[in-house]
């Protein structure tokens, strides 16, 4: 009796290991066909984005400009764009007033366009179309040279103000006092992006929180910063996000709408790049300061995700 249970417990486990190489092989099989999928975005991410990344890296510290082999010179690139370059320094600052101001204007403005058009009624769909079209459209250089020509001196905002009696000649692109205002005017002109997500946030709002806060006498304002604020904070978080990201690799309105000028005062960081690369063949000095605008990109990046603990909320939180 007892070896008739020992050959059917070692029957028993014979059956349990060749049923646990049966899957294993089924499941190196299903490991094949899982890589053997992905590996378009991996041999993509390898050849455009990696050795991208090494090579940008090493041509950093080269001297470099296309023509000749790179130079090794170490850290001089870096040396010379944070002591020796005042274009630099003021590209750079350029670029922090330009997102200092446009980044929490478009937040603001597109915030309050998302508001009035959830009470659009019947014609919101039109309304969020005609806000998004300058999204799609206003990175084209076409939307560029057409807004360089309303700012100009003899264009279409200076024939506007003269019809209302007011004597404006100026040049709004190149006067110094208003050429940056003319950059984040666009920026501001292109919040369709932003107004949408704030949209799909304020829709995902409960309407009971509001119909409560009625019944407990709360005003307009007390909704809003009470209910409304504190609920969308996920979303300012991502746009805030977007919005630091795109508007420090702005390039094409100062290039092409103010061209830099006036001295230099339209000059951003991205077009100070192109320009060293592109013009003046400095491949190596334009690679480090690549370099040094993805660090401060990252930077502001982890200091809004760092302090996102302590302003926005999720309403899978507890407390």
């Amino acid at each position: 009796m007892i070896g008739v249970t020992e050959l059917t417990n070692q029957k028993r486990m014979s059956n349990i290991i060749a049923l646990g190489k049966r899957r294993k092989k089924v499941s190196d099989v299903n490991n094949v066909y899982g890589y053997l999928f992905i590996s378009p975005f991996i041999i993509g991410f390898v050849v455009f984005t990696a050795i991208s990344f090494g090579t940008a890296i090493y041509i950093s510290f080269t001297r470099y400009n296309i023509i000749s082999p790179p130079e090794w010179i170490g850290f001089q690139n870096y040396y010379n764009m944070l002591f020796n370059d005042a274009r630099f320094w003021q590209s750079f600052w350029n670029t922090m007033i330009y997102v200092g101001v446009s980044v929490p204007a478009r937040l603001v403005l597109a915030l309050a366009v998302a508001m009035v058009m959830m009470r659009a009624g019947k014609m919101s769909s039109f309304y969020r179309m005609v806000y998004y079209l300058p999204t799609v459209m206003g990175g084209s250089i076409a939307v560029m040279l057409m807004w360089r020509r309303i700012m100009s001196s003899d264009g279409a905002l200076n024939s506007f103000l003269q019809s209302l009696g007011i004597d404006a000649t100026i040049s709004w692109v190149f006067d110094p006092r208003t050429a940056m205002g003319t950059l984040i005017l666009l920026a501001l002109w292109q919040i369709g992006a932003s107004m949408l997500i704030f949209l799909a946030g304020l829709k995902q709002i409960p309407s009971s929180y509001y119909e409560a806060a009625v019944i407990d006498g709360a005003n307009g304002w007390q909704k809003f910063s009470k209910i409304t604020l504190p609920l969308l904070t996920p979303v300012i978080f991502f746009n805030l996000i977007m919005g630091i990201i795109n508007s420090f690799q702005a390039f094409t309105q100062s290039f092409v709408v103010t061209e830099g000028r006036p001295m230099g005062m339209t000059r951003l960081f991205a077009m100070n790049l192109f320009e060293n690369a592109f013009q003046f063949g400095q491949m190596g000095y334009a690679s480090a300061m690549a370099w040094f605008m993805f660090f401060v990109i990252a930077f502001f990046t982890m200091f809004v995700f760092k302090s996102s603990g302590g302003w926005v909320f999720y309403e899978s939180e507890n407390g």
